[in-house]
């Protein structure tokens, strides 16, 4: 037996977006065998992350995922739910809201800033650098800098070490902006690796002396702004489809336009703007391989007879992956099937 590092994480009561939480819990056990079986439920004081009144401050942190933790010896991450004392989901359990269906997938496009000093890497304290056309899967210290892709090389491996589905890196538009990507099978997975791979690039990024910007547009002016493209298909989109079903659909995602704006991210309306392959904010569009509308349609989507996966391009880089997932699978549920 050994003595095993629990990371507990989970999200806070905070708005519009939510942060994330840890503790440590040292239990003992068999780092080769553990499991999510194996894990207790834990509980933390919810008055001082706005999840409850100090009178009556407990909440519960029921385990739903767990992963190894390549930095610490023995470690391992454990994502939980907040729940409330009763057993019920807490209000600011957003994972809770999800349609359970092992059979929709997932893949999130997770853009971010890295900053020192209130400011992006590489941007120099007075002014601007080079305007944006280079830095998008660039190349040398001049467009990269050196700790960025440092950062980012060693997310990576964090990533893959724990068992998280990353699927791919590459240098954003801006300077000083990423992006990684995660897949996933099940309607809560991507969203649970996603919220993880957060946790561990800004814990990363302690050491650094490095902030990571999740906010959708932290430089203002003609700087591409950070989304979170969201990926999805269910196993109907995938086995059945059809033009008629994707038509139907698509007038579902028209209808319910602002539902999923009001959770796809704060302040949205300042990247949303029609500009930076983005459509503007009160309008709702389809386009075929087109980034500058709301869904776009692969190619290959339209020649396998309208079956396969579709990008709703609209969720920003702060945007809670649970309440995406959420609203994608409500919206595709009023929709039917044969």
């Amino acid at each position: 037996m050994a003595k095993l590092k629990l990371e507990y994480i989970w999200l806070d009561g905070y708005q519009p977006v939510p942060n994330l939480r840890s503790k440590t819990k040292i239990i003992e056990g068999d780092p080769s065998t553990l499991s999510l079986e194996d894990i207790p439920q834990w509980g933390f004081d919810g008055s001082s992350t706005q999840q409850a009144e100090g009178h009556d401050s407990d909440c519960v942190l029921k385990p739903v995922a767990l992963y190894p933790d390549a930095a610490r010896r023995n470690g391992f991450l454990v994502m939980c739910e907040v729940m409330l004392p009763s057993g019920e989901p807490h209000p600011s359990n957003s994972r809770a809201t999800i349609i359970d269906d092992p059979d929709t997938w997932f893949g999130f496009e997770q853009e971010y800033f890295l900053m020192v000093d209130g400011r992006p890497l590489g941007f120099p304290e007075d002014g601007y650098p080079e305007p944006q056309g280079r830095y998008y899967t660039g190349v040398g210290y001049k467009h990269m800098t050196d700790i960025g892709r440092q950062i980012v090389e060693e997310h990576i491996d964090l990533c893959l070490d724990a068992g998280i589905n990353h699927e791919g890196v590459n240098a954003e538009v801006a300077k000083g902006q990423w992006e990684f990507q995660i897949f996933g099978k099940g309607s809560k997975t991507a969203a649970d690796q996603i919220w993880v791979a957060r946790y561990l690039l800004m814990r990363l990024c302690e050491k650094y002396g490095v902030d990571v910007e999740w906010h959708c547009k932290p430089v203002r002016g003609d700087w591409n702004g950070s989304g979170m493209h969201t990926n999805f298909s269910t196993k109907y989109m995938r086995e059945v489809g059809g033009k008629e079903y994707f038509e139907k659909l698509m007038e579902a995602f028209r209808k319910h336009h602002e539902e999923h704006i009001a959770v796809y991210g704060p302040d949205n309306h300042l990247r949303l703007t029609g500009l930076h392959e983005t459509q503007s904010i009160d309008k709702f569009s389809w386009g075929l391989a087109d980034r500058g509308s709301s869904i776009r349609v692969p190619h290959s989507f339209v020649n396998n007879g309208y079956k396969g996966y579709l990008e709703d391009r609209r969720p920003n880089s702060q945007a809670d992956p649970y309440l995406v997932a959420s609203r994608i699978l409500k919206t595709i549920s009023t929709v039917p099937t044969e």
